[in-house]
This record gives C-alpha cells, sequence and structure tokens, in this order.
C-alpha cells in the first residue's frame, strides 16, 4: 500500500510573486482563515519555488511545527500538508533532521480522533450491523481488466491505485487532521526509516498500553503507518507487538478492532515469514471471528486486512480451507450490501492465492451455493455483478474441472452481457441523441470470467464455445475503441487457443492483423495481451504460422529494444518472438542479431516453465539457421542459458551442441579469452552442465 490518498490539495497555476518575507508578516494575524491562507502558500511554494524558501527553512519549519498545533482544525490540517510535501522534496532528509523530535509528536498527536470524527463515524455505536446501508455509503467500483503475466511470474504486487483506502476511516471521506498526520508519518517513515524509531518508540509504549481508547487507537494507526517505511527497525519489537495487536482485535471498541484490523494486515508479511503456529494461526483466527463482526466497519476492515493475509500466505492457507470458508460464507448471511461486495474479494483472493487447493467436493460444496444464489438474484444490468463476476472468474480457474456443474449458466450469461453491450453500443454510435452510451465494464468483466472459465475448463469448454457465437463477438470486442475491452478481449483470444484451438483456427485470417495492430507499447496493457495471445497462436499453428510472421515480427522487435518497457511486456514479447522463431525459423532467424541481447537478459531472471522452455527452443533453432546472429553477443546467450536450474533432457542437448560448437568454432585459445570475462558463478555453472 502507498501513503494515504492526499485530498485539499490545491491545483498550482502560478507562482506567487512576492518574496516569503511577505508571508512572515501576516503569519501572527489573529483571523484563523489568514493563518490558514499564509500555511496554503507556503506549502504551493514548497511545491514549485522551494528555491525561494531554502534560505529561510529553519524559521518555516519552526512556524509550521506551531501552526500544526493550531486551536483551528483547519490551520492545523493547512499547515500539516506541508510535511506531506516536504517529504517529496529531495531537501527533506537535510532540513527536517534536527526538528524531527519536534514533529513526531505532534504528527503523533494529530492522529487522534477528534470529538467530533467519533461523533460523525458513530464511534459510540458497537452493534450496527442489522442497519441497512444508504446508497451513498457504497463507493463506485471500477473493473481491473486482465492482465496476463507469466505463468506463476506474477508478485502479488499492489498497484498503488488498488490500495484500499490506507486510513481505516473511509466513510468519514473528508480529508482530515488524522489522515492528513497519519500520511505525513507514513511517507516521512519511507524517508528517514530507522531513523524515525528512536523518536517515536517511547510515545509508542505510551499509547499502544494506554487505558483510554481513544489514545490506545491512535497508537495502533501510528503502528501501521510507519509499517512500511520502518519494517526493519520494528522487527526486533514484533513479538511482543503482534500478539498485543491480536489482542486488541477483541477490543470492546469497534473503532480500536477496525483500526487493529488495518494495522495487522500492514504486518502481514513479516507474520507469514515465522512458524505459522506462532503468529499466523491466531491472526488468522481472531480475524475470521472479526469478519463476523457485529459492527460493519470492523467487519470491512477484517474482511480487507483478510484478503491482505491470504495474499501474502498463499499456500499457508491450505490447511485451514475449511474453517476458513465456513466463516467465509456465514458472512454471506450476515453481510449488509457495501461489505458484500468486499466479501466477494476476500473470496476471490482466497481462490488466487489456494489454486487447485480449493478443487475438493467439501469445499465445492460450501461456497458454490451461497454465490450461485447471488449470482441468480443479481440482473444483467446491476453493477454488483463487477465483484461477484470477478470472484467467480478467480473461483472457476481454481476449481478447474470442479467448477464444470456451475458452468454453463455462467458461461452464457456471460456471453449475453457481451452481446447486450455491443448490441447498445452500436444502437448508440448509430444514434447518439435516442440511446445511452453503454456501460463496457459489464463486457470487459464477462470477457474476463469467460478467460477464468477457458483457463479453469480446459478442454472442457470446448462444448460450451461450440454451442455460442463468441468467435464472432471476440471478433467485434477486439476492435472496440476502448483499450480495456481490447486487452480482456486478447486475453481471452489468448486462452481459448489454449483450451480449444479448433474453434479459433477459422478466425485466424481475420483477427491476426487486428493482433499485428494492437502491437502498440503506448497501451502497455493491450499490448502485452495482444503479444502473449499470438505467442499462445504460434505454438497452435506451428508452420502454417509462416504467412503471419510479417505482420507482427518487426512490430515486437521495435518493442523488445524500446527504453524502460515494463518487465512484463518484455519478457512476453521475448517469449512470443522466440516461439514465433521456434515454428518460423527462416523467416525470423536473419533478423537474430537485432534482438538476440535484450531477448536474453529480459528471460535470464525468469523461472524454468513451459513458456520459457518453448522460447529457448526457438532461439536454439535459429541459432541453427543464422549462427552469424548471435557471435557478437554470445556471452548474453551463455548467461541466459544459466539461468536454467533443470532443462529438459532434449533442450540440455541443443545447448550443449550450441556452446561446444561455438567454442570449436573460435578454437581452444580464442574460447579461454572469450571465457575470461565471464563472471566467476557463470564459467562454474557453464563448466558443470555443460563441460566448457
Amino acid at each position: 500500500m502507498g501513503a494515504a490518498p492526499r485530498g485539499g490539495q490545491q491545483q498550482v497555476r502560478e507562482c506567487p510573486r512576492f518574496p516569503p518575507q511577505h508571508l512572515f508578516a501576516l503569519a501572527v494575524d489573529e483571523d484563523p482563515e489568514v493563518r490558514k491562507n499564509v500555511c496554503r502558500a507556503l506549502v504551493m511554494l514548497l511545491e514549485v519555488r522551494i528555491d525561494r524558501l531554502i534560505p529561510h527553512m529553519h524559521s518555516i519549519i519552526q512556524y509550521m511545527l506551531q501552526r500544526t498545533q493550531d486551536s483551528d482544525e483547519n490551520v492545523a490540517l493547512e499547515a500539516c500538508e506541508f510535511w506531506l510535501t516536504l517529504a517529496e522534496q529531495p531537501i527533506c532528509k537535510e532540513v527536517l533532521t534536527s526538528h524531527l523530535v519536534q514533529l513526531i509528536p505532534i504528527l503523533v498527536n494529530g492522529m487522534k480522533y477528534s470529538e467530533i470524527d467519533i461523533i460523525l463515524l458513530k464511534g459510540d455505536v458497537e452493534e450496527d450491523e442489522a442497519i441497512p446501508d444508504s446508497e451513498q455509503d457504497i463507493k463506485p467500483r471500477f473493473h481491473k481488466s486482465r492482465t496476463v503475466t507469466l505463468q506463476h511470474e506474477e508478485e502479488r504486487a499492489q498497484d498503488p491505485e488498488d490500495a484500499e483506502d490506507e486510513d481505516d476511516d473511509d466513510t468519514l471521506s473528508d480529508w482530515n487532521l488524522r489522515k492528513c498526520s497519519a500520511a505525513a508519518l507514513d511517507v516521512l517513515a519511507n524517508v528517514f526509516r530507522e531513523e524515525l524509531l528512536p523518536h517515536l518508540l517511547p510515545l509508542l509504549k505510551e499509547l499502544l498500553f494506554h487505558p483510554e481508547w481513544v489514545i490506545k487507537e491512535s497508537g495502533i494507526l501510528v503502528l501501521g503507518a510507519i509499517a512500511e517505511g520502518c519494517m526493519q527497525g520494528m522487527v526486533p519489537y514484533l513479538p511482543e507487538l503482534i500478539p498485543h495487536l491480536i489482542r486488541c482485535l477483541a477490543d470492546k471498541k469497534a473503532l480500536v478492532r477496525s483500526i487493529a484490523c488495518w494495522t495487522l494486515s500492514r504486518y502481514a508479511h513479516w507474520v507469514v515469514s515465522q512458524p505459522p503456529d506462532m503468529y499466523l494461526k491466531p491472526l488468522m483466527t481472531e480475524l475470521l471471528k472479526r469478519i463476523l463482526d457485529s459492527n460493519k466497519r470492523v467487519q470491512e476492515a477484517a474482511c480487507s486486512a483478510f484478503a491482505t493475509l491470504e495474499e501474502e500466505a498463499c499456500t499457508e492457507l491450505v490447511p485451514y480451507l475449511s474453517f476458513i470458508l465456513d466463516t467465509l460464507v456465514f458472512a454471506f448471511g450476515k453481510y449488509q450490501h457495501k461489505n458484500l461486495l468486499i466479501l466477494y474479494d476476500a473470496i476471490g483472493t482466497l481462490a488466487d492465492s489456494v489454486g487447485h487447493h480449493l478443487n475438493q467436493p467439501e469445499y465445492i460444496q460450501k461456497l458454490m451455493p451461497p454465490l450461485i444464489q447471488k449470482w441468480n438474484e443479481l440482473k444483467d444490468e446491476d453493477k454488483d455483478l463487477f465483484p461477484l463476476l470477478e470472484c467467480l472468474s478467480s473461483v472457476a480457474t481454481a476449481l478447474q474441472s470442479g467448477f464444470l456443474p456451475y458452468c454453463e449458466p455462467v458461461y452464457q450469461r456471460c456471453v449475453t452481457l457481451v452481446q447486450k453491450t455491443l448490441a447498445q453500443a452500436m444502437m448508440y454510435n448509430q444514434h447518439p441523441e435516442q440511446y445511452e452510451a453503454p456501460d463496457k465494464d459489464f463486457m470487459i468483466v464477462a470477457l474476463d470470467l469467460l478467460s477464468g472459465l477457458a483457463e479453469g475448463l480446459g478442454c472442457h469448454v470446448e462444448q460450451l464455445v461450440a454451442r455460442s457465437n463468441i468467435m464472432t463477438l471476440l471478433f467485434q470486442c477486439m476492435q472496440d475503441t476502448m483499450p480495456e475491452v481490447r486487452q480482456s478481449s486478447f486475453a481471452l483470444l489468448g486462452d481459448l487457443t489454449k483450451a480449444c484451438f479448433v474453434h479459433v483456427k477459422p478466425c485466424i485470417a481475420e483477427f491476426m492483423p487486428i493482433l499485428g495492430t494492437n502491437l502498440n507499447p503506448e497501451f502497455i496493457s493491450v499490448c502485452n495481451n495482444a503479444t502473449w495471445a499470438i505467442g499462445e497462436i504460434c505454438m497452435q499453428m506451428g508452420a502454417e504460422m509462416q504467412p503471419y510472421v510479417q505482420m507482427v515480427l518487426n512490430n515486437l522487435v521495435e518493442i523488445i529494444n524500446r527504453p524502460n518497457t515494463p518487465k512484463t511486456l518484455l519478457e512476453n514479447t521475448a517469449i512470443t518472438i522466440g516461439r514465433l522463431g521456434f515454428v518460423c525459423p527462416q523467416e525470423v532467424a536473419p533478423m537474430l542479431q537485432q534482438f538476440i541481447r535484450p531477448w536474453c537478459t529480459s528471460l535470464r531472471n525468469i523461472r524454468d516453465n513451459e513458456e520459457k522452455d518453448s522460447a529457448f527452443r526457438g532461439i536454439c533453432v535459429m541459432i541453427g539457421v543464422n549462427p552469424g546472429g548471435v557471435v557478437q553477443d554470445f556471452i548474453f546467450f551463455c548467461d541466459a542459458v544459466a539461468s536454467w536450474v533443470s532443462p529438459k533432457d532434449d533442450l540440455r542437448d541443443m545447448f550443449y551442441k550450441i556452446l561446444h560448437g561455438f567454442k570449436d568454432q573460435v578454437g581452444e585459445e580464442n574460447w579461454q579469452q572469450f571465457s575470461e570475462q565471464f563472471p566467476p558463478l557463470l564459467k562454474d555453472r557453464l563448466a558443470a552442465f555443460y563441460g566448457v
């Protein structure tokens, strides 16, 4: 998770032209509105003309320390923005180090709930689970389209945009002093790291064990805010702190229980790195109880925290699956509208994390009936379908053949959603004055669930595809103006290619030119999925791919040579070039010299898997056709070969022949000179595995 989201930021168009001294004259004005605007002006100057402030920085910091404690909360909030902005400046550490001793207690103090916060949050209403949600409680959701990454390569890294509202009180969505202080502490912890702890630890000791709940709660928030920046320094204290936080999950105040959920989720990575019985098991047990809490805010915090824990723990959760599913399924009957949407996410994340371990009859019998019941209750135009479809997509992928009894109605409905959206889009394009623009998210989510079904069911999806017009619909989706629709279409095309190529093959002549035009790295995810789909098609087409090579090869070579191309796109591009070369070596090998170096460097870092295997076979075949193409960059090829832990025997033979062929070609003496450039580890590996 990134830092807390910022609010109240004014857009800066032009820099004030007067010298900062004029501001200082106003700084002690009696009127809070004037003080607030002085703070705002200093924050703006800090963003756009820091050079004007540097000579006065000591006085400005002293002034801002006072104003962050201003009796008027609006002034204090405006001043607190200063620390957030300063943390982003390169000079932060230099100018702020000597002031931390004053600043840290002020920020920590600002992290307490004010009395008005507690009233607004109904912080004294402990049991509200029976009160229906009002519609404005429910934020609009946006579906993130499916991006294909290498099998098992993807670390479940969280996109900062995906991060939940960093602070726990998202219903109090107004930016306030508590949130701003927590965000400032978070970013400063990332700047100062362990240097912050001498100022913080004595305070934390007092706060965390304080008898007053408001103070204890703020201490737990502090502990969560510093988790990312100060993790290394906190490790010695965690064996004592984590059990204390787990006990706080049972606190009688709902706001303490909910913040404890959030803070524990920030330390989930450490918890999972310890023996499971020590912290993981007690944490999981208590979080599951909180998922069934009688307070809605606690339910939400616990569900989100549990999803984070699932991502970190992955298959560590397998021994507890029965217990976890009992809780999540029970929550279905308990939750109001808003938390139900978060529950879907927790179930989908569980499926992603434990994968095929979920495919057990007893688990399927627990999980599927409530999901299918919700599926049947929701209308086609209900936006609650988004999180449910996403959840089912993960579940279908995990359950594999276990999803077969449920697949037909789910598949049919997805096809209908795509068809309806396309029809509505056509009507709107022809008569925009008469029809509403369609919400294409329905189509995107449906395409992604169809991908999940194809991936999970494999060849079993063939009969469903045979009885539907999905290929015709896919042809239209692949040409949609909206990048996310194309992105999801290409993911589905790749998955259908793997699962039932018999239905894809008749469309190849129409599909390939569209794939070629989408190899445009301006749209990273679209380009990534198109690249991946081409690679999958190569493996099915074999030599029949020949007429299409020129449509795609130049673009792929250009992408692999571009600076700053994201890692996933580079890897997928390298694999697809390798696969093209494997099936059509005569067409691709002449270009070997243009891509061999970035090809080797991008694939040396991925683990052994089927995709890497097929790509390396392709490179070996191309080197056979055009050995001159690899000569200048042979050291990179050697390094890429050494990245294999256990290649299949015939692939190992291919490597052996190329390495020995090169050695024989240049002669013993030249080889000795050449191999002197190798790092010692590479030299040892090649000698041990290939005898060169």
